[in-house]
C-alpha cells in the first residue's frame, strides 16, 4: 500500500471517528414548571442542539426549578441545565440549600440573561412596598426553592423575620395566580423572564407589580453581590403603564464537569452560532451576545470546552 493511500485512509478514519464522536450522546436538560419562561428556554436550546449538533439528542423536561436542576445534574440524572448564578455558586461550594452535598465539579457553559424578581400583589390589598407585605397572605413557593430563597433574602433585607412575619402559602406562582384572581391571596412572588404568562393573567385581573427600591437593592448587593438592577419596561404587561424597578440575577447554563471537552465545545459553539434563531424562538434569548456570557456569573468556573470556544472567538484570552 503506497504512502498516499495510507495517508488518505488515515484521514478518512479520523473524519469518520470525528463524525461519530457524539453518536450516542443524550442530553437531559431539566428546566422549571411547564408554564414558565424557563421551560420554553430549555425547549428552544435542546431543539436547536438536536437539530444542529450531529449525534446529539437533547431533550428538555419540566422540573421544580433551579435548585432541583442543580441536584439532578450533581447526581447524574441530567447533564446540562439552567439556574440563577447564586444557586450555582451555592451548589459548587455546598452552602445554603446544598449544605453537605456540594458538587465541586460543576462547570458553566455561559451566562445568559438577567432573571428578574416579580412581586405581584392585588390592588385591594393596599400593599405598596415589600415591607407592607408583613402580616399578609403571600405565596412564597416551596420551601428550599429558588423563589423561597429570594423571598427570604428580600424580606429579611427590609426588616422582616421570614417566614414568621408573613402568612405564607407554599405554592408556585401558577396556582397562586388563580388565588389572586379569586381574592383568596394578597400577593405572590415569581422569578421569571418578563413577560411571564402567569403575571399577565394576574395583572389582567386586579393585580399590580411592586417596585424594589434603590435602598433595598443596595442593601441586598452589600450582602449578595450577584444582584443587579432590572427594569420591567412600561406596557410589558396589561395595565402596567409605568416601568417597574426590581432586582435580578443572571441565569447561567451549567453542566457536569465530566462531560467531554469536545462535546461541550460543540454545544457552546452551536448555541452561539444559532443565537438569532434561538432568539426568534424564545424572547428571553433574543439579543444575547457571547461577550456577555462570561460577565456577571459570580466567578463560576467555565467548562474547558466552553472556555476553548470563548478563547477561539476572542471573548477571553
Amino acid at each position: 500500500m503506497n504512502i498516499k493511500r495510507i495517508i488518505g485512509l488515515s484521514a478518512l478514519s479520523a473524519l469518520l471517528a470525528a463524525s461519530a464522536s457524539f453518536a450516542a450522546v443524550k442530553i437531559n436538560f431539566p428546566t422549571a414548571g411547564a408554564s414558565g419562561a424557563l421551560y420554553a428556554v430549555g425547549a428552544a436550546i435542546t431543539n436547536s442542539w438536536t437539530k444542529n449538533v450531529p449525534g446529539v439528542q437533547a431533550a428538555s423536561q419540566a422540573s421544580a426549578g433551579g435548585i432541583a436542576n442543580l441536584n439532578m445534574v450533581s447526581e447524574g440524572e441530567a447533564q446540562v441545565s439552567i439556574a440563577i448564578s447564586s444557586n450555582v455558586l451555592q451548589c459548587l461550594k455546598g452552602t445554603d440549600s446544598f449544605t453537605g452535598h456540594a458538587y465541586e465539579d460543576l462547570k458553566v457553559i455561559g451566562g445568559l440573561y438577567m432573571n428578574p424578581n416579580q412581586v405581584v400583589v392585588t390592588k385591594k390589598s393596599g400593599i405598596n412596598s415589600l415591607a407592607e407585605i408583613k402580616g399578609k397572605h403571600f405565596a412564597v413557593a416551596a420551601a428550599g426553592s429558588s423563589v423561597y430563597n429570594e423571598c427570604a433574602n428580600h424580606f429579611t433585607t427590609v426588616g422582616m423575620k421570614f417566614p414568621d412575619d408573613i402568612r405564607t402559602e407554599l405554592i408556585a406562582f401558577g396556582p397562586a395566580a388563580d388565588m389572586l384572581q379569586n381574592g383568596t391571596l394578597d400577593g405572590a412572588w415569581i422569578m421569571s423572564g418578563a413577560p411571564a404568562a402567569a403575571v399577565s393573567q394576574a395583572l389582567s385581573s386586579g393585580c399590580k407589580l411592586l417596585d424594589i427600591d434603590d435602598a433595598t437593592l443596595a442593601a441586598l448587593q452589600e450582602k449578595y453581590p450577584w444582584y443587579a438592577r432590572f427594569v420591567i419596561a412600561a406596557d410589558t404587561y396589561p395595565n402596567q403603564p409605568e416601568p417597574v424597578k426590581t432586582s435580578a440575577i443572571k441565569m447561567v447554563m451549567f453542566c457536569r464537569g465530566d462531560l467531554p471537552e469536545d462535546l461541550v465545545y460543540s454545544l457552546t459553539k452551536s448555541f452561539w452560532e444559532h443565537i438569532d434563531e434561538l432568539g426568534a424562538a424564545q424572547k428571553n434569548l433574543k439579543g444575547l451576545k457571547p461577550e456577555d456570557a462570561v460577565k456577571d456569573i459570580a466567578n463560576l468556573p467555565l467548562h474547558p470546552g466552553a472556555e476553548k470556544y470563548y478563547k477561539e472567538i476572542g471573548v477571553i484570552k
